[in-house]
């Protein structure tokens, strides 16, 4: 499993909290960070998505995080997840830069993904992906970390 985020990979509390809830996951997933774009907006989308398909191989299942994807909760977020491993595919989750992800990587992804209509800096949503993949793990464990019965 990777995840694929433009941005700097830089140091701080929510890196700590990517590297935290990512050595909690088994496999552990690989976090590859991609220099932001340069250009106009359309210029930055494009180059980005260059990046972003070049580390992306033929076999991957691609789970793209974008405003426009669906926004499960947990336990729904637990089921997709154990339907993507069970395709025995490597899962990569994308996150694009501040201009979002150009078409071409919503169009290649088998799934689009929001994390909530709310705008996160990129290193925090990395932080919660990564630490609702774990509570995915501990769902699909029947791990007590999720706390179903909770309002």
């Amino acid at each position: 499993m990777r995840i694929i985020a433009i941005g700097r990979d830089s140091k701080g509390p929510e890196a700590d909290l990517v590297a935290r809830y990512a050595a909690r996951l088994q496999p552990r997933p690989e976090v590859v960070a991609l220099p932001d774009g340069t250009g106009s907006p359309a210029e930055i989308k494009r180059r980005e998505a260059d990046a972003i398909l070049r580390r992306l191989a033929a076999e991957d299942l691609v789970i793209a995080l974008d405003l426009g994807g669906k926004a499960p909760d947990s336990a729904a977020f637990a089921a997709m997840l154990a339907s993507w491993r069970e395709t025995s595919r490597p899962l990569a989750f994308v996150i694009g830069g501040a201009e979002g992800l150009e078409r071409r990587i919503i169009e290649r992804a088998d799934a689009v993904l929001s994390l909530g209509n709310l705008t996160l800096p990129h290193l925090l949503a990395r932080a919660v992906l990564a630490e609702q993949l774990y509570r995915a793990q501990c769902i699909l464990a029947g791990h007590p970390y999720h706390r179903a019965g909770r309002p």
